[in-house]
């Protein structure tokens, strides 16, 4: 039988190309999502082989939405599929359950090997990742990151991307009085004092690309 995907990414082009790929191959495409809520939701009703999942996207990044397909439906398969090249967001997804982690840059033949790999019950971490540190940041986690909600995580993303509290409130469909309840707490729980702060840490923990 064909592999069934559900592929989880928020730009159009990159679904669109990775769709017509694996469509050429012994693949189903079942669904294409285009932000992490509705990957989960996606999954949730059409119970796929494997997710692709890109860790950037609007609503839920793909670390939390990781980790709530593997809470929901522990036998779908989890493939990040980013060009965040960052140890420590590769730990960060493979603790919330993701089983392999692969960047973009990899050609059709490495792809088709990852989607293999995770299929037959192997972890797969790409070309170009130092395995070495990604062990390392697993061992040590990061407790303070990891007490960051998937809702602050998004505001953190989206401060580090430069946008002001009215713009992030928009874009989240939130309150301005809650973003900066949000930025507060952020703040609080990181030991960080200003914007700049946030996203010189946003920027190292590949929070942003």
């Amino acid at each position: 039988m064909p592999i069934r995907i559900l592929i989880a990414e928020d730009q159009q082009l990159v679904r669109q190309g990775l769709a017509a790929l694996l469509k050429a191959e012994d693949v189903e495409v079942v669904g294409e999502a285009e932000d992490g809520e509705a990957a989960v939701s996606m999954a949730r009703s059409l119970r796929p082989d494997i997710v692709l999942m890109d860790l950037s996207m609007p609503v839920l990044d793909g670390v939390e939405a990781t980790r709530r397909i593997k809470r929901m439906a522990s036998q779908i398969k989890v493939l990040i599929l980013t060009v965040a090249n960052c140890e420590r967001r590769v730990a960060e997804a493979l603790a919330a359950g993701a089983d392999g982690y692969a960047l973009k840059k990899l050609g059709h033949d490495e792809l088709m090997a990852a989607i293999g790999s995770v299929r037959s019950g192997r972890h797969y971490l790409g070309p170009g990742l130092n395995e070495e540190a990604v062990r390392e940041y697993l061992d040590g986690a990061d407790t303070v990151a990891v007490a960051l909600t998937a809702r602050e995580r998004e505001v953190l993303r989206l401060i580090a991307q430069g946008l002001k509290n009215r713009e992030i409130a928009e874009t989240l469909s939130i309150a301005i009085k809650t973003v900066e309840t949000h930025r507060t707490k952020i703040m609080q729980k990181l030991d960080l004092h200003n914007s700049a702060e946030l996203a010189t840490y946003a920027m190292r923990r590949g929070l942003i690309e």
